[in-house]
């Protein structure tokens, strides 16, 4: 059983910084990739980011290349997302989860995903 705890969340301006981080605990997550995703009201939970098991492998949403990072140290048991360059459209209650098949990477849909937290919200004003 995985548990997950996301923080980091907040109110920003267009264009400021954020880094959110998920930290997990349990069993069964250190040889699976974990991702981000996020859900804006009114809509579906969206693909952001994932990374394999030992980082050598990163997957972003076309929406948030090049402005969101994520990583992950497997010698504290946490998952990063560094958001720059923020928009409005990134405002949304992010997730952090860890895939279901050990050793896979590339899933991006949720149904791909197991173990979830609760989620952090992020509001980014114009």
């Amino acid at each position: 059983q995985v548990q997950l705890v996301e923080s980091g969340g907040g109110l920003v301006q267009a264009g400021d910084s954020l880094r959110l981080s998920c930290a997990a605990s349990g069993r069964g997550f250190s040889d699976r990739s974990m991702g981000w995703f996020r859900q804006a009201p009114g809509k579906e939970r969206e693909f952001v980011a994932t990374i394999s098991r030992y980082g050598n492998g990163i997957l972003y949403a076309d929406s948030v290349k090049g402005r969101f990072t994520i990583s992950r140290d497997k010698t504290k048991n946490m998952l990063y997302l560094q958001m720059d360059s923020l928009k409005p459209e990134d405002t949304a209650v992010y997730f952090c989860a860890v895939d279901s098949k050990p050793l896979r990477f590339g899933a991006t849909s949720t149904a791909d995903f197991s173990a979830w937290g609760q989620g952090t919200q992020v509001t980014v004003s114009s």
